[in-house]
């Protein structure tokens, strides 16, 4: 079945674009909320969930804005991606996530990005 692409954003009171950043890309900040331990090798990062690995290249980065990741195993266009926005009337920073599912499975890749970054908010002390 084919994979339909969806769109989700959260928004994060009193984060800096930065610190945000630095939890979407870099390995100490992945770690804390997305999954176990990350570590990067060249433009392929390698994350690890109990004794599980599973590897994405980044496929484009705009820093401090947009990052695209595919996992190695991934067949057609499908991919996950996250992109920080400002809200200009309030200055609140958003996070958008674009990722992909099967219509039988979004609300349950719908699911697991609310707990995710509900970890991720806890972990920015938001």
């Amino acid at each position: 079945m084919k994979k339909e692409k969806f769109h989700i954003e959260y928004v994060f009171d009193k984060v800096s674009k930065r610190s945000l950043w630095n939890h979407l890309t870099t390995p100490p900040g992945l770690s804390l909320w997305f999954a176990d331990y990350v570590d990067i090798d060249g433009d392929m990062y390698i994350f690890s969930w109990d004794k599980t690995q599973e590897y994405a290249n980044v496929i484009s980065m705009k820093p401090e804005s947009c990052v695209r990741y595919k996992w190695s195993d991934e067949e057609g266009n499908a991919y996950f991606e996250f992109r920080i926005n400002t809200v200009e009337l309030t200055g609140a920073v958003t996070l958008e996530i674009t990722d992909f599912a099967e219509p039988s499975e979004k609300m349950d890749a719908i699911s697991l990005w609310d707990s995710q970054v509900d970890e991720l908010k806890r972990t920015l002390g938001v």
